[in-house]
């Protein structure tokens, strides 16, 4: 018997309430996971190197976005073909794999 695959509301069916929850914890997520990250110290360099830090803000802003849009259309890819279970498997496997791959890189240094 197979699970019924729940289909994620559009923003336009959302409730407000639902929109800011949504909303709110995918900032915290996203701004803590990327806070001092490479990604970051990159972006100073740039900017420090530059003297231009708003040419610097609006390149790294255009690719956030560009890689943020990216992720959550293949999140909607992925939901429409693949139970969530399998896909929270799936990702836990990957992040423990690479943190195994971190560790043994750090112990064989």
């Amino acid at each position: 018997m197979s699970q019924p695959t729940t289909e994620a509301k559009p923003a336009e069916t959302l409730s407000r309430a639902a929109f800011w929850r949504i909303f709110g914890s995918t900032f915290i997520t996203i701004f803590l996971a990327e806070l001092g990250d490479k990604t970051q110290v990159t972006t100073l360099l740039m900017s420090a190197q530059s003297q231009a830090p708003l040419v610097v803000f609006l390149g790294a802003g255009a690719a956030l976005v560009t890689t943020s849009l990216i992720g959550v259309l293949l999140g909607q890819w992925l939901a429409r073909r693949v139970p969530p279970a399998t896909l929270d498997t799936a990702a836990g496997a990957m992040l423990l794999g690479i943190t195994v791959w971190l560790l043994w890189d750090i112990a064989h240094l």
